[in-house]
């Protein structure tokens, strides 16, 4: 089902099962899942255009990290502005997923290599390397990780609208981003106060 949306086209895809898993379950082989990543807007752009590229190494070795925690994703990249991150929605086919809740796992890199597709940090599992506690997940291949929404972060006096799914950007600007393909399936919309679309306009999404 679609729906024209002040002239985006905004689509439900009733027939696609993602599941919301809590942080602290464990996913399982084969179910996709709802995840987030956090990442500045020039590169929000190239993935939305190119998809995902994997990092070439990390924590948990090369894949594209991402997180089941929103909160986690809203922090990244750790140096930016919060006026220059954007976290996207994902949809992420999980395949085969290998638990690693210690430092110096046997397998904290090599997890791949054994035939999993993700490795998964549970949240406050002790980890020295995840101070934060917060779940994490690494997932090899990236044509398993799908956007499905961007948020945008604004300033506003309401917590709750600290995040505003890019599908408002054209009611508030009035322009679309040709390099952003429509339509983008999102679950959620909320209307923008005044206020917040005066700063998307003013935002770097224009």
């Amino acid at each position: 089902m679609s729906v024209t949306f002040f002239g985006w086209d905004v689509v439900y895809d009733d027939k696609s099962l993602v599941l919301e898993l809590g942080a602290e379950q464990e996913p399982q082989k084969g179910d996709s899942y709802t995840m987030y990543h956090g990442t500045n807007v020039q590169t929000a752009r190239l993935i939305i255009t190119n998809g995902f590229r994997q990092s070439p190494d990390g924590m948990l070795g090369p894949g594209v990290y991402v997180s089941r925690n929103q909160q986690k994703a809203e922090r990244y990249p750790l140096k930016s502005p919060s006026s220059n991150r954007v976290v996207l929605q994902l949809r992420v086919n999980a395949g085969r997923v290998k638990r690693i809740d210690k430092d110096n796992h046997p397998m904290q890199k090599s997890w791949n290599a054994a035939g999993y597709d993700t490795a998964w940090v549970p949240p406050n599992c002790g980890m020295q390397s995840v101070p934060s506690g917060l779940e994490e997940d690494c997932v090899f291949d990236p044509q398993r990780v799908v956007v499905t929404s961007i948020f945008l972060k604004v300033q506003s006096q309401k917590p709750s609208s600290t995040l505003m799914n890019l599908a408002l950007m054209r009611t508030a600007t009035g322009k679309e981003d040709p390099e952003i393909p429509l339509p983008l399936k999102i679950s959620s919309i909320e209307l923008p106060t005044s206020e917040i679309a005066a700063q998307i306009n003013a935002s770097e999404f224009k």
